[in-house]
């Protein structure tokens, strides 16, 4: 029989994936260490463990004790996955920026969670990181892991991730891309990889609100780089021990926007339902692919998975709030939009003095005409205005049958909204539509105006 003792040991040896579709006019062979195919879903599981190993050997941690961190969440799962196996409590403090799968999750598997403002600084007594020491300093036998000055972090990149990039590539590999946010992935990789081969050129992704880039360029902790941005993984306002800055040969910094709709690419090119901070690096493979050429190896190291972030970069409402998608609404979504939803109409008998009151008691300048459930004309304010003008004797008792014009076009749900224009004339002052329920409705344009 072949099995594993516990979920614990199928951490590691993830696959490398070649990139096709979202890496087009990207000159480079582009290869993907996707980290989502940990127990954890994502790469904090291989330093989860190390941090938590190198505790109980120093006896920092011991039997029955509390694993505290401060999380954007994945680190948090990993330590959660130790915590359940070998039967410690765990506390994780985390920012109310982070997506509530990710939160959620940590409460599956039997962490306590508490969220902290992240616009605040780390000194700040209410920030994740300052909770998480004081919730250290008050529980006995608890252990903080501080994912961002434990070197430990680092220390399991070097002993597996970079080891396995170097035989998966078989040395080849020139470039490394990969998002910074503690520091330990890329530093431990980093290390690794260039004892093997300083021509290695490594990559940092930061964000837009992060002081990484700036301080790699001038050595200046500019305080003034600093604000909130929503990239969740990458990008940090302090300086982790974990960054080992001598490593990292060059930052690029992406936009939020950017990162998200990097992210939705490769689930909808690769198949890859994949983390913010995994859209950020394609992003900036993007941004750079200027620096390349075709002998060139480019590995991607994508962190997470997309389950973490459904709520939020694969949610389209959620997108367009933030003006990161521009998605051309339809028909549908205007009339869920309108107020008054009630469909005016007259049969083809109907005497025009009765139209005409219908017209002035609901302000509305046409009313479509039912042969039954079939719309055959259309009483409109220009055929009672010629029909009153041509005679002013002619008698209202007369039917609206007398004086029809064209029925209004019927459009579907689906139709854009930005393709409805060409409907209207002078002649043609609206269109019809059928909902779901088969109840028809006018749409005119004021009704586009109030709906955008």
């Amino acid at each position: 029989m072949k099995y594993f003792n516990n979920v614990l040991e199928t951490i590691g040896n993830t696959p490398l994936i070649r990139l096709r579709r979202s890496v087009e006019g990207v000159p480079a062979l582009v290869l993907a260490k996707v980290e989502t195919f940990n127990p954890g879903h994502s790469i904090k599981d291989r330093m989860a463990v190390k941090m938590v190993d190198d505790a109980e050997r120093s006896g920092k941690l011991r039997p029955g004790g509390t694993i505290i961190e401060c999380t954007s969440g994945n680190t948090g799962m990993g330590l959660a996955l130790v915590a359940c196996v070998r039967g410690y409590k765990s506390i994780f403090t985390t920012s109310d920026k982070q997506s509530k799968e990710k939160i959620d999750m940590l409460k599956a598997m039997g962490a306590d969670v508490i969220v902290c403002p992240t616009n605040v600084s780390p000194e700040d007594p209410r920030s994740y990181y300052s909770v998480a020491r004081k919730l250290s300093e008050e529980i006995p036998n608890s252990f903080w892991c501080n994912q961002y000055d434990n070197l430990s972090n680092a220390q399991a990149h070097y002993l597996s991730t970079g080891p396995e990039i170097w035989q998966q590539t078989d040395g080849r590999i020139t470039h490394l891309v990969v998002g910074v946010g503690t520091g330990g992935t890329i530093s431990g990789v980093a290390r690794y990889l260039k004892e093997r081969n300083p021509k290695i050129q490594i990559w940092g992704i930061d964000t837009y609100g992060s002081v990484f880039k700036k301080y790699k360029e001038t050595g200046i902790f500019d305080e003034k780089e600093i604000y909130p941005y929503i990239t969740e993984g990458i990008g940090e306002d302090i300086l982790p021990k974990n960054v080992d800055f001598s490593l990292i040969d060059s930052f690029e910094k992406v936009s939020d926007q950017d990162g998200a709709l990097a992210a939705r690419r490769l689930a909808r090119e690769e198949g890859l339902l994949l983390g913010y901070s995994a859209g950020s690096a394609l992003a900036g493979l993007h941004q750079l692919r200027d620096r390349l050429n075709a002998d060139d190896v480019v590995v991607l190291i994508f962190h997470d998975h997309g389950s973490r972030y459904i709520g939020k970069i694969y949610n389209d409402d959620w997108m367009m709030e933030r003006g990161f998608l521009r998605k051309d609404r339809t028909v549908a979504d205007l009339l869920r939009s309108k107020i008054d939803k009630t469909f005016y109409s007259v049969a083809p008998g109907e005497r025009i003095r009765n139209a005409l009151a219908m017209m002035k008691q609901h302000d509305i300048s046409q009313i479509p005409v039912l042969a039954g459930n079939e719309i055959i004309g259309t009483v409109a304010e220009n055929s009672l205005l010629n029909f009153i003008l041509e005679d002013p004797q002619q008698h209202p008792e007369m039917p609206v049958s007398d004086i029809l014009s064209e029925p209004m076009p019927l459009v579907s749900l689906d139709m854009p909204m930005s393709t409805l224009n060409k409907y209207f004339t002078e002649r043609c002052p609206g269109v019809i539509a059928r909902d779901e329920t088969g109840q028809y409705h006018v749409v005119t344009k004021y009704d586009i105006i109030r709906a955008l």
